[in-house]
């Protein structure tokens, strides 16, 4: 009984204090998630159903992958542009007209292309999620609700491809039109629930078209983190195209892969908010250095497998990575975004995961084929080691994210003042945003969390 109330305290805990839009915003992204498709078997529909080769598989797979690259950086900027909530509604139901139609085209060019429009329209949504997420979530409870919503994406995950197989094997058309409905229904939560959240100019303080994608590219700091989130992204999602090939190869059936993955989904479903409770309020340098080794030695360790036992033991170390590396990573983008530039930041950020998405096929490929797998867990292992000692090295110059102030502080300085609308739309009394600044405290420099 004790054991009960513990946890149910603890939940009560997790989900405590968060608005409500932040829980539309959930709901819509589980919701999308539950009605995943396209990425998860376009590639047995142009192979088995429409009897495309291989090849031209993963043409259509790169060029769907291309089309989330191009589409990061201008849904940033029309995040920041034209609103959160805009930006928000023309991702998703572009995204439901597209899936839709790419159940019906049959040419081969029409396919590839249509897949290219998918890819967009799909991935602009990200830089808009998460902006509208920061802005709507008081500073302190940040890490808590992007981990939430990471449960969300994982939970939606897991039961969107069981479901999926089963769709699958008696019709595709009806699997793209399911996706296509679930992703209208998002669209619908969004304009029905969910108000636009984009921070309001005060009086004085500077233009929000000041922020450009070139000063973006000019923040050394954060182009850093991008640069970490591209190698650790690259060790990531050797878990969905190094492993199965390299699984494959050492004659192991595609079952087996099914089982190895599948604990990668049921270790984020159970696991994400416990860990989550256990990092919330610790040095989140010190989490990106471990997360990043973790991850890094997490794939070396496949080298030694030859079970699939051994296997899922790998994905168990790397999947720990995964939970405490995605929500303390995007809180930290969130940290040293402006908050009128937070859709140019936000897109910089998505596009370092989407263009990994496109060169980790090639580079495991590449390895495997020329040098073997053990070569490409053992650079798994050097970019983990270099992603660790980047982060540790960047950290040190990261200043904390929030300042605890009054609204008479926040009357008093224009840069405070950015935040104060936004804070007072959520009903906060006291905690804004503070000034990203070289003269403000570092993370950890108190041994404790940054907030």
């Amino acid at each position: 009984m004790v054991s009960v109330g513990r946890v149910r305290r603890a939940l009560r805990e997790t989900v405590s204090g968060l608005p409500p839009a932040f829980w539309w915003l959930w709901t819509s992204t589980l919701v999308n998630r539950l009605g995943g498709f396209v990425a998860t078997f376009m590639a047995l529909y142009l192979t088995l159903d429409r009897g495309y080769s291989a090849t031209y598989a993963g043409l259509v797979a790169a060029l769907h992958g291309l089309g989330g690259v191009m589409s990061s950086l201008g849904a940033g900027v029309m995040t920041d542009r034209i609103g959160r909530r805009p930006t928000l509604l023309i991702a998703q139901a572009s995204t439901a007209v597209s899936v839709a139609l790419l159940g019906f085209v049959r040419d081969p060019v029409a396919i590839a292309g249509v897949a290219f429009l998918v890819g967009m329209a799909s991935n602009a949504s990200r830089p808009a999620v998460q902006a509208m997420m920061a802005d709507i979530v008081r500073p302190e409870d940040r890490i808590r609700a992007f981990s939430l919503n990471y449960w969300a994406i994982n939970l939606g995950f897991a039961v969107s491809t069981m479901a999926a197989g089963f769709i699958a094997e008696h019709s595709y058309a009806a699997g793209f039109l399911l996706e296509a409905v679930m992703t209208m229904i998002c669209a619908i939560v969004v304009f029905v629930k969910l108000p636009e959240s984009k921070p309001v100019q005060v009086a004085g303080e500077a233009r929000e078209d000041s922020v450009g994608l070139g000063t973006v590219l000019r923040d050394r700091r954060f182009m850093g983190v991008v640069g970490l989130s591209f190698l650790v992204a690259l060790i990531f999602q050797q878990g969905a195209v190094g492993l199965p090939v390299a699984m494959g190869a050492a004659g192991f059936t595609p079952a087996d892969y099914g089982m190895a993955i599948a604990v990668n989904g049921v270790l984020i479903v159970v696991l994400q908010i416990p860990v989550t409770r256990f990092i919330e309020h610790r040095d989140p340098g010190r989490l990106l250095v471990v997360s990043a080794l973790l991850a890094g030695y997490g794939f070396g360790l496949t080298a030694f497998a030859g079970s699939v036992g051994v296997f899922a033991l790998t994905v168990c170390v790397w999947t720990l990575a995964e939970i405490v590396n995605a929500p303390t990573q995007t809180g930290l983008v969130v940290q040293l975004s402006p908050a009128h530039g937070r859709g140019r930041y936000q897109g910089m950020y998505t596009m370092s995961w989407a263009v990994a998405s496109l060169v980790a096929p090639l580079m495991s490929g590449l390895v495997i084929d020329r040098y073997g797998a053990e070569w490409l867990w053992g650079m798994c292992a050097v970019v983990g080691t270099v992603a660790g000692l980047g982060y540790a090295l960047l950290m040190r110059r990261v200043p904390t994210a929030t300042t605890t102030v009054t609204h008479a502080d926040a009357d008093t300085d224009p840069v405070i003042a950015e935040e104060a609308p936004a804070v007072a739309a959520r009903g906060e009394k006291a905690v804004v945003l503070g000034r990203v600044d070289e003269g403000l405290p570092e993370v950890g420099a108190s041994g404790g969390s940054p907030h």
